[in-house]
């Protein structure tokens, strides 16, 4: 039996959680998102979810938390910022997403996620619980939104009023009962801007993507060995992941560079010339990618995406 009040439970969670390095925290109740159901049916419904075929499993268990954690009753969602103003030095090199600047955050977040859990289990009881990180079947934009983080936006990400949308998201899914934050309103508008620079038209529609044909699938969620040629020429140059629509939110003008060193550029990276990528060798690329999320498409996956770029 826990000793303190939920207020109290609540500020002490907010409090660690900044202290322990997230950049925002927000509570929402553990409970169905029945407004995700039909969502979430109607994407899977029309394939959007092209080729990731782990997107259809554990139906029920992405939409009720309680069937991921026995006894839940708040899900406590985390944001932390990866924004950087370090560009990648040659203009007509191949693109790498932001968020793969650095060393993979699965690792780092989730070590933090375990920190922040020993934390309260220290100063409140014993609290029962998992960590998420891109993991296990949790809707994280859905319960950022829940928990008054941001709204998702026209592109589908999460946009934070006033910093943008560069975080990775996290959970805790726990059996404490905390004060709900509830959520606040779309400030998107009537800007399109997202959906009209999607260059292979993966934004079908305001708030809707078809994943099958976002650039950063196709570069990191398609396994297969050859990138349909249907989107020769609309690539932009991109080799892993995609910034496009959040580099054109008019929100993302107040991103603000990161404070966590642990997730620093990888200057040895930024630095590769065109040239140095076309010609990136498998050892030279274990080296330099050793501790970066662009492992994910191992030597093979990239040079596929490197090859047809270069023949858009």
């Amino acid at each position: 039996m826990f000793i303190n009040s939920i207020e109290k439970n609540t500020f002490i969670v907010k409090q660690e959680a900044a202290r322990i390095g997230f950049d925002f925290c927000g509570i929402s109740k553990a409970c169905f998102l029945e407004d995700e159901a039909p969502r979430l049916e109607h994407y899977l419904k029309n394939n959007y979810h092209g080729k990731m075929d782990y997107m259809a499993n554990y139906f029920d268990k992405r939409l009720d938390p309680t069937l991921l954690v026995p006894g839940a009753k708040s899900v406590v969602s985390l944001l932390f910022n990866y924004y950087t103003d370090k560009r990648q030095t040659q203009s007509d090199a191949p693109k790498i997403s932001k968020y793969a600047y650095g060393v993979d955050y699965h690792e780092i977040i989730k070590d933090k996620l375990f920190e922040l859990l020993a934390c309260l289990r220290e100063k409140i009881g014993d609290i029962d619980g998992r960590v998420f990180v891109d993991s296990a079947p949790v809707l994280d934009k859905a319960w950022a939104k829940k928990s008054g983080l941001g709204w998702v936006g026209k592109n589908t990400t999460v946009i934070t009023k006033g910093k943008g949308s560069f975080f990775f998201i996290a959970e805790l899914i726990i059996d404490l009962e905390l004060t709900p934050d509830g959520p606040i309103k779309d400030y998107c508008g009537t800007c399109t801007r997202c959906i009209d620079a999607c260059p292979t038209d993966a934004l079908i529609n305001p708030y809707q993507i078809d994943a099958s044909k976002c650039i950063s699938y196709l570069t990191i969620e398609l396994k297969d060995e050859l990138i349909p040629n249907t989107f020769k020429d609309k690539m932009e140059n991109w080799a892993f992941g995609c910034d496009i629509c959040q580099d054109v939110c008019p929100w993302n003008k107040f991103s603000e560079q990161h404070q966590h060193p642990e997730i620093n550029a990888n200057e040895q990276m930024l630095n590769l010339t065109k040239t140095e990528w076309y010609e990136l060798t498998e050892d030279v690329f274990k080296t330099i990618f050793k501790k970066s999320a662009v492992k994910r498409t191992k030597y093979r996956g990239l040079k596929r995406n490197l090859n047809f770029i270069s023949s858009s």
